[in-house]
């Protein structure tokens, strides 16, 4: 939370965009949405949302899939896998100070539930340092989106300086 997954999520899409790479650009969060009666969990509806998303895409032709998502254990990246077939995956960890994160949530999060928010920031951090379930980080504080989203596709193999 904070690090900035949504806006470089954006970026890296006009990036590609641009660029005319084919590709969907997915919010995972953003599909789970929702208070589901008791019985339902909102993670087993967020990620059937998501396959059936990447499937609609698939028919398209789209063969090339970025997902913003904190990706607390490794259970999570592989519902992610699952979801898109990957064949191959790359997981970037967008990084920043737990400070400058807290202040992100903040500033983007004025409702009700923002005191939880700002506190999870520290508690996800820690979650994501356990789990090291990235290839590689990419640093998102005091450099522009652009050269954030850059740095990410060009390691990830999708672009080249």
């Amino acid at each position: 939370m904070g690090a900035g997954k949504s806006s470089v999520l954006g970026e890296a899409s006009d990036i590609l965009a641009l660029r005319g790479i084919a590709h969907a650009a997915i919010d995972v969060d953003a599909l789970g949405l929702a208070h589901l009666p008791s019985a339902y969990s909102s993670d087993s509806a967020m990620y059937a949302n998501l396959q059936s998303v990447c499937q609609n895409y698939a028919a398209l032709g789209v063969q090339r899939f970025m997902l913003a998502r904190a990706l607390e254990d490794r259970s999570q990246l592989e519902l992610c896998r699952d979801a898109v077939l990957a064949t191959l995956t790359v997981v970037c960890r967008l990084t920043a100070n737990t400070e400058e994160m807290q202040n992100r949530v903040q500033m983007r999060e004025s409702g009700l539930l923002q005191k939880e928010f700002v506190a999870r920031v520290a508690k996800l951090n820690v979650l994501l340092d356990r789990a090291r379930l990235e290839d590689f980080a990419v640093e998102n504080e005091n450099r522009s989106l652009t050269d954030v989203a850059t740095e990410m596709l060009v390691r990830a193999g999708w672009i080249s300086n």
